[in-house]
């Protein structure tokens, strides 16, 4: 393959409407409404999507940070929930709430701080949380009335309780090195269920044992230890969602086996399916790759990040030789699971062949999904210091600070060069020719890993009209309990014969 051939032609322009590209507008001349006391507004706010990749992927699980603060909420208090990426329009203000609560993430920094800045105006209380706040403090501070760092499931009743009393102080910190199991279960009753894929957003562990680089994890002041609840209060959580697929959004569910090994085990007889994002050192183990099959896991979402070793040891990413990717990755397939490799671009050992390499190596090892990201330095991170140290930063429009553009300066190609291959490797890998090379070797998988690739990476005119109009859940549930049917029957034989002769195909991509 031609190396060079990411920039033998531009990519092609993408379709991006203006509902998936500006958040909704918000009346500057609105005057201020009545302020309903003991009424919490919750807000995901709106952040561009990347019409490079899939839409499908924002309209997935709910924010299960929301969730969460609204389970801590005490019952006096009339609580709702808003993501303005469902395309609903601008949040709600009448009656105005008396306290907002809006989670900060650095891309959607700006449109956070003007939605806070439009209801403290019109007397709500605005109330601060999430990795942005804790890493950037001073620049969030102007726009809230009050600050949470750190878990904000233990800040949020103690905040409520102080805005009753007319005590609100300015920061709130607590660290999360409570006793995991003590956190209340999500409080899915808010959510609109027609608008998610599933609801079933689930989150078993908190930390991992790799602390990269270039990860948020690695946040100076972040101080997140690995911690555990109870296999016993997930199942019972997936249990009484009622759906039939779940996703873990843990950062690596697999940081300890013994944990996963028992998770497993109560999840099994729920006859559910799941994914989760695991790293590849799962497959030390083979027989917890067997387990989690038998469990009902049908994708795992792999943070291969580099095929270059140089890359993962600059990162200081604990993980297998780079050579040895494949041989896991067939494992895994071996035991019915499906791949979604994810791949970090312009490192300091990536060179302009790193385009048509990965793309090549995704299409020989056939993985159902890949999903890719330009190298971005987050805030606070090690790999920050680094840039800005070496004035390599290009700005600091955190808006651009979204893993689709170049906001440093690589060593072996310019920015443009490093966005253009980006842009192609989606290009190449959403085609018609690739996703027909990756097609899995049974035959008999081939149809539903089509309808699976074309729905999810082909059809973002068709995404886009699902969330529009509230009907994601009612399109994809008939799809995702053929997937379980399918999957339960594949259980059976593999608890049967002890081992795989044919895996199964899943119409839920891992990790989407």
């Amino acid at each position: 393959m031609d190396a060079s051939e990411p920039f033998s032609r531009p990519p092609r322009r993408r379709w991006n409407p203006p509902e998936m590209s500006r958040p909704p507008m918000l009346d500057r001349s609105a005057s201020a409404n009545l302020v309903e006391p003991r009424y919490a507004l919750l807000i995901n706010p709106f952040y561009p999507k990347d019409p490079n990749a899939s839409f499908g992927k924002h309209a997935l699980t709910p924010s299960l940070a929301l969730t969460s603060f609204a389970a801590a909420t005490p019952e006096h208090w009339r609580v709702q929930y808003w993501d303005e990426n469902l395309l609903d329009g601008r949040p709600p203000f009448e009656p105005m709430p008396e306290v907002v609560g809006i989670t900060v993430h650095l891309t959607f920094a700006r449109r956070a701080f003007e939605l806070a800045d439009w209801y403290r105006r019109r007397g709500s209380k605005v109330i601060m949380g999430g990795l942005h706040v804790l890493s950037c403090p001073e620049e969030c501070a102007p726009h809230a009335d009050a600050l949470a760092l750190g878990d904000g499931v233990q800040l949020w009743p103690r905040i409520l309780a102080d805005v009753e009393s007319g005590g609100l102080e300015r920061r709130y910190a607590a660290s999360y090195e409570n006793d995991y199991r003590e956190d209340p279960a999500p409080r899915r009753s808010i959510l609109p269920r027609k608008s998610f894929l599933t609801t079933s957003s689930l989150i078993a562990t908190r930390g991992c044992h790799n602390r990269c680089g270039f990860c948020y994890l690695a946040t100076e002041g972040l101080r997140m230890p690995y911690r555990m609840r109870d296999p016993s209060q997930i199942a019972a959580e997936f249990q009484a969602d009622g759906q039939p697929y779940g996703v873990f959004i843990d950062n690596n569910l697999g940081s300890r086996r013994d944990y996963l090994r028992a998770l497993c085990a109560a999840l099994r007889p729920l006859q559910k399916i799941w994914s989760a994002a695991v790293t590849i050192d799962v497959t030390d183990d083979p027989g917890l790759i067997r387990d989690m099959a038998l469990a009902g896991c049908t994708g795992v979402f792999v943070g291969f990040e580099s095929l270059t070793d140089e890359n993962l040891a600059d990162a200081h990413k604990k993980t297998p030789k780079t050579a040895d990717y494949a041989r896991r990755v067939r494992m895994l397939h071996e035991c019915g699971i499906q791949v979604n490799g994810s791949f970090v671009l312009g490192f300091d050992h990536d060179r302009k062949d790193v385009f048509a390499r990965t793309a090549a190596w995704v299409e020989e090892n056939r993985l159902e999904c890949s999903t890719f990201h330009i190298l971005t330095p987050y805030p606070a991170t090690p790999l920050f210091r680094q840039m800005a140290a070496q004035g390599r930063l290009l700005h600091r429009d955190w808006s651009l600070y979204d893993t689709a553009h170049a906001v440093f300066q690589p060593k072996h190609m310019t920015p443009e060069e490093l966005e253009q291959g980006y842009g192609w490797m989606y290009q190449r890998l959403f085609s018609h020719r690739s996703i027909w090379r990756r097609r899995p070797e049974d035959w008999r998988a081939v149809a539903p890993y089509l309808a699976m690739s074309y729905l999810y990476k082909r059809s973002n005119r068709f995404w886009h009209l699902l969330i529009k109009h509230d009907l994601v859940n009612t399109v994809w549930r008939p799809l995702v309990e053929l997937t379980r049917i399918r999957h339960l029957r594949f259980r059976q034989r593999l608890a049967e014969r002890g081992e795989l002769q044919a895996a199964p195909a899943n119409v839920v991509a891992a990790g989407v």
